[in-house]
């Protein structure tokens, strides 16, 4: 059932032991390989999935391989919602919060481990209220566009923005402390863990051809 489905914001994965193994920018605005590593994701993970949508009949979105599956409607709805949902939470609440560059100390993963650590499918979790999907869009094809214009809108900020992106900090409930510019990576990241679980709903035998 959808109770079931995975959302990795709030995953309790087991107790992380990893370490950072390079070093952000202390200046807190992003530097030329941290811009064009987050903005490498956000475009990656954005053409996977409107592959992953694309040339879909009704049937083949509203397809569940089970009663307790999502569809690949909900699933997008899941994405295009959620896509907000961490920025809004970036945006809205890290970057108004007070800079701590201490907090830096209790980071334990790195960059490049938040992609490997979303894209484990091997637990699954309740979707959160604000984001679980209820059909908000009649049109599959609507959650798509909102998609797009979010992720556009970010990629956007990412290649220009000078917000201390490294000094502003949220914990995550497995990954432990985050800083802003790591909760951008998971927002792609995010994408990516659930265009995975629309490609599982793709092989199904029984999806629709």
């Amino acid at each position: 059932m959808p109770s079931r489905r995975s959302f990795a914001l709030l995953a309790p994965l087991c107790a992380l032991s990893l370490y950072a193994q390079t070093t952000p920018s202390t200046s807190g605005t992003l530097n030329q390989h941290d811009r064009e590593y987050a903005m490498s994701q956000l475009h990656a993970t954005r053409k996977l999935f409107l592959d992953a949508v694309a040339g879909l009949t009704p049937e083949q979105w509203n397809f569940k391989a089970a009663p307790d599956r999502w569809s690949i409607a909900e699933c997008a709805e899941h994405i295009a919602l959620s896509e907000d949902f961490i920025s809004g939470m970036v945006l809205n609440q890290l970057l108004k919060s007070p800079a701590n560059p201490e907090k830096r100390a209790e980071v334990k993963v790195t960059d490049e481990q938040i992609a490997t650590l979303m894209t484990d499918r091997s637990a699954k979790f309740k979707a959160p209220e604000p984001i679980a999907p209820k059909r908000k869009w009649e049109n599959p094809a609507d959650a798509v566009a909102e998609f797009k214009r979010s992720r556009d809108e970010h990629i956007a900020y990412i290649e220009t923005t000078q917000d201390d992106l490294r000094n502003h900090f949220l914990r995550h409930p497995a990954m432990g402390m985050l800083d802003a510019y790591q909760w951008i990576l998971l927002m792609s990241g995010h994408t990516e863990r659930h265009t995975l679980q629309i490609l599982e709903v793709k092989a199904d035998p029984k999806f629709p051809k």
